[in-house]
């Protein structure tokens, strides 16, 4: 007994050696990198207590990622012979070195562009590589070799650092031995993972202790926050599952009382905000619509809004149309801008609508409802139509076509996403000038695509406002340009007095701050112009949802549709203002002077807004708004998942 005894350690301290080994490099690497983080974001790290939680609850989320790519590795030590286990064992703790790794290495970049880390929009982009390989080696090279180098040289250091200190030789350890050294890691391994003892597991909620929401995701790894994306993604993220609950009768009764229509409007039990819509405007014809969408414009660089100075033939614009001045995105993405102007569906934690199984068909867009008026429906872009579903999204619900780069005869210039967007303006102004002449009215969203990185336009269109000329300045001042040679031959056509134009954009080009949802960073311009449409400059608070109604009113349209944004035609001077924005997970109610942002796995909380410094100061709770937020934030998963969001009911729209 006494050799089995002191024999005994020894052969346990080498089978579990090179999962100590991982254990401890990988805390290593998280808490250096975490640590460098924190360096480079220092000014919002604001005392000593702060750091600390940071590192505290960083250590813990580390712990958990490493626990979980351990528990398979413990797995890999019973099948196989002692001998013949280490080296797939090896193998796997040297991927997932690697990929903690990479993660990290791509992380400052990502923050940098984003103020989060890699998340659901990290796993997204990966369905496109070949835009998002362009994108990288126009703007991103040295991002792009670092994260290359690290992805592999990290797992070969790692498995030599494995076979150097954790070598194998010595006596075959015995079955038994090995299947005892399982039973008693597996359950502390899976505890690991856990993260907490309590009923649910620890999540990205639990960690959360800050108004800034880059904080709260230092103390996530990088792995582990894309790892938690994947996840969410797979399950369609149901904001039921991350938000506290509401019974559906109260759900339905406020987003309906929200909409500030009369009882009589709503015209169905089944689908709650199915309603009718009486316009404020007579049109004695039809008239077209186009919504031209910008990419990337936050107010901050409109010279009209009190931005910078890049936007000369918007601002010239906004002397003749209705500007809005304190206009909301409802999100941080493409698709979400496409949701709200297009749709006027509420934005959720989950991806867009424009990406969703479920919506693909049968979902109300403006078009769905132009197209049964005999409307010419269409998306004119630049780039590639399939880039975010987005053509099989339009082509599902109501656009007759999808004009994309495919469609451009010897562009004047094509970059990493498509065709310029004087070559998109130029070619949206021909279809409409065809379709006029052939006597249809039509429905169109332009969307631009040459205010992205890296940034590529012609660079001989302007006089660039800094160098070098592949800048976002400058290509905001392109995007600009090609804005304003679309509205010189739009005024000159014969399409001009016929036709309803928004110009808006989908959301700043990028949120980031301190506070749990930086709203200063939702900002947006939006101008309605066309003829009849009185010069003024609106400083009411509206969000990207209350376009369509309100464009559907300009237009003269009696019509009936699910949407829940207000048509502020008919709002009074006095209007309180209202805005919906989703930022990440988080989503922020906005009414009058107060926010309501609601979280996942965490009680709904009332601020006051200081709109000076665009800062949310605690308040007291407001009980009846946190209500009217929290229900604006499960409903859009909600109607999603009950279908409650058709184009049509008995075949009305």
């Amino acid at each position: 007994m006494l050799p089995m005894v002191n024999w005994l350690p020894a052969a346990v301290e080498r089978l579990i050696r090179p999962l100590w080994l991982f254990l401890l490099g990988g805390l290593l690497l998280t808490t250096g990198s975490r640590l460098g983080l924190m360096s480079w974001q220092m000014e919002r790290i604001t005392d000593a207590s702060t750091a600390l939680t940071v590192l505290g609850f960083g250590i813990r989320i580390d712990l958990v990622m490493l626990c979980y790519w351990l528990i398979p590795a413990v797995l890999l030590l019973l099948p196989l012979p002692s001998r013949y286990h280490r080296t797939p064992l090896y193998l796997w703790l040297a991927a997932g070195f690697g990929l903690l790794a990479f993660m990290e290495a791509v992380t400052p970049g990502f923050i940098a562009q984003y103020d989060l880390r890699p998340n659901r929009l990290f796993v997204e982009y990966l369905q496109y590589p070949q835009e998002v390989f362009g994108m990288l080696l126009g703007g991103f090279q040295v991002e792009l070799v670092f994260g290359l180098l690290v992805l592999l040289a990290a797992p070969y250091l790692a498995y030599v650092t494995l076979l150097r200190f954790a070598p194998s030789g010595g006596q075959p350890v015995a079955i038994g031995v090995r299947l005892a050294v399982i039973v008693l890691l597996l359950p502390l391994l899976v505890l690991g993972a856990r993260g907490t003892l309590r009923h649910r597991p620890i999540n990205p909620g639990f960690t959360a202790f800050s108004s800034d929401a880059l904080l709260n995701d230092l103390t996530l790894n990088s792995l582990y926050s894309v790892a938690w994306a994947v996840r969410a993604l797979r399950a369609e993220i149901d904001a039921s599952r991350l938000y506290p609950q509401l019974p559906d009768a109260v759900l339905f009764t406020e987003v309906r009382k929200a909409m500030g229509l009369p009882e009589a409007q709503f015209l169905s039990a089944r689908y709650p905000t199915w309603h009718a819509q009486r316009p404020s405007v007579v049109a004695p014809r039809l008239r077209n619509l186009v919504i031209v969408l910008e990419e990337s414009l936050g107010a901050q660089y409109v010279g009209t809004l009190g931005g910078d100075t890049l936007t000369p033939s918007f601002d010239a614009l906004a002397e003749t149309g209705w500007l809005l001045e304190e206009l909301y995105a409802t999100g941080t993405r493409s698709v979400r801008g496409i949701e709200a102007a297009v749709t006027g569906f509420l934005p959720t934690p989950a991806r867009s609508v424009v990406k969703l199984p479920r919506s693909q068909q049968d979902f109300f867009t403006l078009a769905s409802l132009f197209g049964t008026r005999g409307y010419d429906t269409s998306f004119i872009y630049g780039g590639e139509g399939h880039f975010d579903n987005m053509a099989s999204f339009f082509l599902g619900n109501g656009f007759h076509r999808v004009v994309d780069r495919r469609h451009y005869d010897n562009p004047e210039f094509t970059g990493s996403w498509g065709v310029s967007d004087g070559d998109l303006m130029r070619k949206a102004h021909d279809e409409f000038t065809r379709l006029h002449a052939e006597g249809k009215p039509f429905f169109s969203l332009v969307f631009s695509s040459s205010n992205h990185t890296p940034y590529d336009y012609p660079v001989d269109a302007i006089t660039p406002v800094e160098q070098p000329p592949n800048t976002k300045r400058n290509a905001i001042r392109y995007a600009d340009h090609a804005l304003g040679e679309f509205f010189a031959l739009a005024r000159g056509s014969e399409y001009w007095d016929d036709t309803l134009f928004l110009v808006v954009a989908d959301h700043d080009d990028r949120v980031f701050g301190r506070q749990l949802v930086p709203i200063e960073h939702f900002r947006i311009p939006g101008l309605i112009l066309g003829k009849g449409i009185t010069p003024r400059r609106d400083p009411r608070v509206f969000s990207q949802i209350d376009l369509p109604p309100t464009l559907l009113s300009l237009l003269g349209i009696a019509s009936q549709h699910p949407m829940l944004g207000r048509d502020i035609t008919t709002l009074p001077e006095a209007y309180e203002g209202r805005a919906i924005m989703q930022y990440g997970a988080n989503q922020a109610y906005w009414r009058g002077q107060e926010v309501v942002v609601t979280q996942p796995e965490r009680p709904v909380t009332t601020y006051r807004m200081d709109r000076e410094h665009f800062s949310l100061m605690p308040a007291p709770a407001n009980p009846e708004l946190e209500r009217e937020a929290l229900a604006h934030a499960l409903w859009g998963s909600l109607a999603y998942r009950r279908g409650l969001y058709p184009p049509s009911i008995n075949g009305e729209n």
